[in-house]
């Protein structure tokens, strides 16, 4: 997710001499600038990707104030983009005060101003932006954590299944077909055995990283369990499936993993199991066939079978 440029600073004042006055200000201390002469002509700014986020705002403009724009401001704000308001007026009663206040200003500074105190309040604004990006951080990197699997990145057992019951509905609102393709590394046991668990672990992030490099745009992947995968892919029906699946396996053998001491080639074994759409099926169903077939799969030759399909 990208994040604001709190550096840049959108002026909002009708007086051609406050807009000259306060840009020679910002230019001086290192500020980005983008002016605008009335409220309306700030709100469209503001409403382009990646505009400011920190706002000096003239209370008294024709057409839209500063108060109406603050609060239009607030009504569409969302958390990940912050906008701070500093509103500059001549008003410097106690009610004017409040009213800024409850419109949604962060600050509050009457005309004329000191220049100096006008600088402490910009970096108190860029302080209060920076902190409030950092929480935004923290909360994506929290919900990428509890939604994708530590070591691979793929996504965890929970989260592929709750995209695997939205395909569903998908697949039986469109009467689309939806493949599902559970997959297990052959003899990984093995591996972990003969070549330690670190080899086991860049196993799984190159499995990983080569099911990725295979799957479209709108498919999804999920580590379903150890040494097990999860793959859906909508709209593949049941010649698709067999197809997408052997193109898989194939890439995923191509070459060998590890370094030229301990390299060796990796197979998967695989089960599929297939929607028409026309029944909604539930997920529970749907994961049992692929896990029957993956079985059949394992139980004839782990490195060399075909997939096995289940189908409604």
């Amino acid at each position: 997710m990208a994040l604001q440029n709190d550096n840049r600073v959108l002026v909002v004042d009708d007086s051609a001499i406050y807009r000259h006055l306060i840009t020679g200000h910002l230019k001086g201390w290192g500020f980005d600038i983008t002016l605008a002469n009335s409220g309306l002509e700030a709100w469209k700014i503001l409403q382009r990707p990646g505009g400011p986020t920190l706002v000096l705002l003239d209370w008294v403009m024709p057409g839209m104030d500063g108060v109406e724009l603050c609060r239009k401001i607030r009504e569409a704000g969302s958390a990940d983009a912050y906008v701070y308001i500093i509103l500059l007026t001549a008003k410097d009663s106690r009610s004017d005060l409040l009213k800024a206040l409850e419109a949604g200003a962060d600050d509050y500074l009457a005309k004329p101003f000191d220049e100096q105190e006008l600088k402490a309040r910009l970096l108190v604004g860029k302080r209060i932006l920076g902190l409030q990006q950092e929480l935004v951080r923290a909360r994506e990197s929290m919900r990428f954590a509890s939604s994708h699997d530590g070591l691979t990145g793929l996504m965890n057992r929970t989260e592929i299944v709750k995209a695997l019951n939205l395909e569903l509905d998908r697949s039986h609102r469109e009467k689309k077909p939806l493949t599902v393709l559970m997959a297990d590394i052959d003899h990984f046991k093995m591996v972990n055995d003969q070549l330690g668990h670190l080899a086991g672990d860049e196993v799984l992030k190159e499995v990983a990283k080569r099911l990725r490099s295979q799957l479209r745009t709108y498919d999804s992947v999920g580590r379903y369990g150890g040494e097990e995968f999860l793959v859906l892919m909508p709209g593949c029906d049941v010649v698709a499936a067999l197809v997408r699946a052997d193109q898989i396996r194939s890439a995923l053998s191509s070459s060998a993993i590890g370094s030229s001491a301990k390299a060796r080639t990796i197979t998967l074994s695989m089960g599929v199991a297939v929607t028409d759409g026309n029944m909604r099926l539930d997920a529970h169903d749907l994961l049992h066939q692929a896990d029957c077939g993956l079985y059949k799969a394992k139980q004839v030759h782990a490195s060399a079978t075909r997939p096995l399909i289940g189908n409604d």
